[in-house]
């Protein structure tokens, strides 16, 4: 069986960043998966579950009113790791060519005063937000790429090799 691609992605060499996970055909559309890395997977801690909560509500609300390709945006989701998110959208753009959108999405939350859809009627879990974690993850991922903005690895998947045993089995390793 083959592991899925985001499961080819070496997971103790990735930095937060941006970076495309898949490229898929779906009849005459293309759609692009992108995950968007907020931390460093099993060495810096997993985002607080409310606050995740917070910045998908917050941001998928932004992408899908104030965002120029709000009519491209598919979805706005969590990672189940809690270590970033995936975007999904119409197309076929390079990770650099959607980093002013993420970065102004993330730059959004600071001006956030209440999470949108955070009712009872709106939302399965309405009782987990934390709006001021949210605030704080939001601006220290923004200030990051903005620091690191001319850095080929907030951009580029640190891929793993794919070994072929002599009878043909596949294992990934790093």
């Amino acid at each position: 069986m083959d592991l899925i691609p985001s499961f080819s992605v070496d997971h103790t060499a990735i930095v937060p960043g941006i970076f495309v996970s898949r490229v898929d055909n779906v009849g005459n559309s293309v759609i692009t998966t992108y995950d968007i890395r907020l931390t460093r997977p099993n060495r810096e801690p997993a985002i607080d579950a409310a606050a995740m909560h917070s910045l998908e509500h917050i941001i998928a609300t932004f992408l899908r009113n104030d965002c120029d390709w709000k009519d491209e945006i598919i979805y706005w989701g969590p990672m189940g790791c809690l270590t970033g998110f995936y975007l999904i959208l119409k197309g076929n753009r390079s990770s650099q060519e959607i980093y002013d959108i993420v970065v102004k999405a993330f730059e959004s939350v600071k001006d956030t005063k209440s999470v949108p859809g955070n009712t009872p009627v709106n939302c399965g879990n309405y009782l987990m937000h934390n709006l001021g974690m949210a605030k704080w993850y939001a601006a220290k991922f923004a200030d990051y790429l903005t620091e690191n903005a001319g850095k080929a690895e907030i951009f580029e998947y640190p891929k793993t090799e794919r070994i072929v045993t002599d009878e043909g089995q596949q294992f990934y390793d790093s």
